[in-house]
């Protein structure tokens, strides 16, 4: 490793060590605002082709037109996509097939945050729905574009929540008691168990694609004030969001250090290197016991298969 190597290593990663992404083809979900925005953004000016994955459409071509704005020649399409629909989750991964042999990276990056308890459009709880399982599902229908593609990798995006929840199997959606925070931090367990045991099974079949984890820290985005009138939202968005959060520019790092670092590999978690991993840089961090639990990830996809219809083909690693 020459000098200038070892000196770049010290330093804080950020988005301008993105390697060149020149000819990759990217789908990032929930990419019209936040992190998702962000993300796009720092890929587009790499030379990326991103496919926006929006719920509005409308949205969804705002975004692209600033991005364009900052960036001519900026290669973006948007596409709909209502992850709390498996119907919608379904469309859209047979347009893509339609019209594009390959896909080399997928970051599963939207999410919804401590509404109300709602219903999707199946019936599922929204947070489950949206966060979890409508991830599942594009995944597992977007696995044979992602093979096909060149490194390729998905991303999931957690949280540091996830270590303080837990998976109410005997009633994921809420029907005997419902707490909007308890099930959005279970929605970001699932996420954290889903891509550790997509890690594993992809590494049992022998597949090239490569499941990375990744989590943003403390980070203002729309997620605070999109929760009900409430002392979380007073406290975390209105007050502590404009103090103590990372800008989603900071906030999207994690993920894009797992989508395009070339060192980094298969079944790792990455997040800021702060205290509390609330801020910082990105680096290595460490799953909970419950999100590594071979047990738990078997479980899990075995619920999530049901619940969307969605095979992988997978036996369970051992």
């Amino acid at each position: 490793m020459t000098r200038k190597q070892r000196k770049q290593q010290r330093r804080p990663w950020t988005s301008e060590r993105i390697p060149d992404q020149t000819g990759r083809l990217f789908v990032v979900t929930g990419a019209n605002s936040g992190l998702g925005l962000a993300t796009t953004r720092a890929l587009a000016h790499r030379g990326a082709r991103v496919i926006l994955a929006v719920r509005d459409e409308s949205k969804g071509q705002r975004a692209a037109a600033e991005i364009t704005a900052e960036q001519p020649g900026a290669h973006l399409e948007v596409r709909r996509l209502d992850l709390a629909d498996l119907v919608s989750v379904r469309a859209f991964a047979d347009r893509l097939h339609d019209d594009h042999p390959r896909l080399d990276v997928l970051i599963n990056n939207a999410g919804v945050m401590a509404p109300p308890r709602t219903l999707s459009a199946q019936g599922h709880e929204l947070q489950f729905a949206c966060n979890h399982l409508g991830h599942f599902a594009l995944t597992g229908l977007l696995l044979d574009l992602l093979e096909a593609g060149r490194s390729p990798r998905v991303v999931t995006v957690s949280s540091v929540n996830h270590r303080k929840a837990r998976l109410r199997f005997d009633d994921l959606h809420g029907a005997r008691r419902y707490s909007s925070m308890a099930f959005y931090n279970q929605s970001k367990l699932a996420n954290a168990v889903f891509g550790h045991e997509l890690h594993r099974r992809l590494i049992a079949s022998g597949s090239p694609v490569h499941s990375l984890l990744a989590h943003p820290g403390y980070t203002a985005t729309n997620l605070q004030f999109s929760a009900p009138v409430g002392l979380w939202r007073v406290l975390f968005g209105h007050i502590g969001a404009p103090l103590f959060a990372q800008r989603p520019e900071q906030g999207a790092l994690p993920q894009l250090y797992a989508a395009t670092e070339p060192d980094a590999r298969g079944g790792e978690f990455i997040g800021p290197d702060g205290t509390a991993e609330l801020r910082g840089a990105p680096t290595r961090v460490e799953l909970s016991p419950a999100a590594a639990d071979p047990g738990t990830g078997s479980r899990l996809w075995d619920v999530s298969e049901k619940l969307t219809g969605v095979r992988y083909g997978f036996t369970a690693a051992r």
